[in-house]
């Protein structure tokens, strides 16, 4: 295996690495066997990937527990609800697990949500470790301990915070990712350095078709590269307070987005739809130069990403916007940028612009 890319989140009461590297798969069992002490391992499979990697995981478990409770869960968004935690208990606690017991999420996003919300409940928390195989969940979702499932009125609103004990990531599982999956992932890498990196953001711009073409020491650099801006990020911030909101460029459109269009869109396409939205109205505010946001719009179309959704329903996204969970005092926060690689916090955006940015979603 080539050597591994290691980066090291530092908590005031926790401490975790994030491992990147090909063919991690098969070396999860030797890396988690000192950071565990019990014999049994509870896991949680993505029903996508089960056929292309069940196994090789398995065999790699398999010298450091004597037992491993299998569970599969569909990968889709209508699947991230509480009927499928509760599913989940059922399933794990007839076991008799005991409070060291990890649960190992083994998918996508939605997978690792789900699985660490179980994690963070079950006997009142036990062990989780990630092992995300989708780019979106590599560069994101795997990261920072956020953990939970949809409502009918929006995404993520149950839910807590419960830290990882280790995250595995293997690049050379995104060889049998679907190329929407893999589009969706870009969307998360250009808001990181949107956010926080001005250089990272020019690589992209020259760089980016080569993820496209599942060129996997780009997309193990990139990943890392990803990781080590939301790892920094979340230090400062682990609740979410304060700075870690910059996370949340392009998701207060973009979950009103995916719940309003009932998640016909992809989580990064409507991550897209809504950094499109926010350029857009930090331009109208006067904050951010209209050159950068036409670059940032030929980053997101260079990704096969969408810039406009010609059928939305501008009402129906603007009252979603008011059920996000980053809604404070009855106001609705919005994270824009004032330049490439830097973003600021603004809870005063007019309504007028809000709509005027929904509506230039529609071309």
């Amino acid at each position: 295996m080539p050597q591994p890319t290691t980066v090291t989140l530092n908590l005031a009461n926790h401490r975790y690495d994030i491992v990147v590297g090909r063919g991690m798969i098969n070396h999860v069992g030797e890396r988690l066997a000192p950071l565990v002490r019990a014999k049994q391992a509870a896991i949680v499979f993505d029903a996508n990937v089960v056929s292309h990697y069940r196994g090789s995981l398995l065999a790699s478990l398999a010298d450091t527990f004597d037992r491993v409770i299998e569970n599969s869960v569909p990968a889709s968004e209508d699947h991230k609800t509480v009927e499928t935690v509760h599913r989940l208990y059922d399933q794990i606690l007839q076991h008799r697990i005991d409070r060291h017991t990890p649960v190992i999420a083994f998918g996508g996003g939605v997978v690792g949500d789900t699985a660490g919300f179980v994690a963070a409940t079950i006997l009142r928390g036990v062990p989780f470790v990630q092992i995300p195989t989708t780019l979106l969940s590599m560069v994101d979702a795997s990261v920072g301990g956020k953990t939970g499932v949809n409502h009918a009125v929006g995404k993520n609103l149950i839910g807590a915070f419960h830290q990882p004990i280790a995250v595995f990531i293997d690049p050379e599982v995104l060889r049998t990712l679907p190329p929407r999956e893999l589009r969706s992932g870009l969307a998360e890498c250009i808001k990181h350095d949107i956010i926080r990196d001005a250089d990272g953001f020019a690589r992209l711009e020259r760089d980016i078709g080569r993820a496209l073409k599942l060129d996997l020491d780009y997309l193990s650099d990139l990943v890392a590269h990803n990781v080590a801006i939301k790892a920094r990020v979340v230090e400062a911030d682990p609740y979410e307070r304060g700075e870690r909101a910059h996370l949340n460029f392009g998701h207060t459109f973009g979950h009103a987005i995916e719940t309003v269009m009932e998640y016909r869109y992809a989580h990064g396409e409507c991550v897209a739809l809504g950094m499109a939205a926010a350029t857009f109205a930090a331009v109208k505010l006067g904050m951010f130069p209209d050159d950068q946001r036409k670059r940032v719009l030929a980053v997101i179309e260079q990704a096969s990403l969408p810039t406009r959704a010609p059928e939305l329903p501008v009402d129906r996204v603007i009252e979603g916007m008011s059920f996000d969970k980053k809604v404070s005092a009855g106001k609705v926060r919005f994270v824009l940028p004032d330049r490439i690689g830097h973003v600021v916090i603004r809870d005063d955006v007019p309504a007028d612009v809000v709509r005027e940015a929904v509506e230039s979603l529609r071309g």
